[in-house]
């Protein structure tokens, strides 16, 4: 296990990412006060959230994570002539 500082870490984020894919965990210190571990998303703990279970999927080829950030793109409503939807699936339930 490795500790660094925030400034430390901003300078060297890439050899310090690299040594978290080769199993290390680095914890990251603010004045001497540890404010986060870093660790390689091979192997997360129970209690982890959602968004680093999803990240996990990801790294190991089980999902897609979405490319680009925000939301889904709008979707604009299409009028159709005719008897609504809703009443039709009302219709074909009873």
């Amino acid at each position: 296990m490795h500790i660094v500082g925030i400034r430390e870490l901003k300078n060297h984020l890439t050899y310090y990412l690299g040594l978290t894919k080769i199993g290390d965990k680095v914890v990251v210190t603010d004045r001497g006060k540890p404010m986060a571990v870093l660790h390689s998303l091979d192997v997360i703990e129970d209690s982890a959230g959602v968004e680093e279970r999803i990240a996990s999927l990801g790294k190991r080829g089980l999902i897609r994570l979405p490319m680009q950030k925000g939301g889904l793109p709008k979707i604009h409503p299409v009028k159709i002539k005719g008897i609504p939807v809703s009443k039709i699936i009302l219709e074909e339930r009873r």
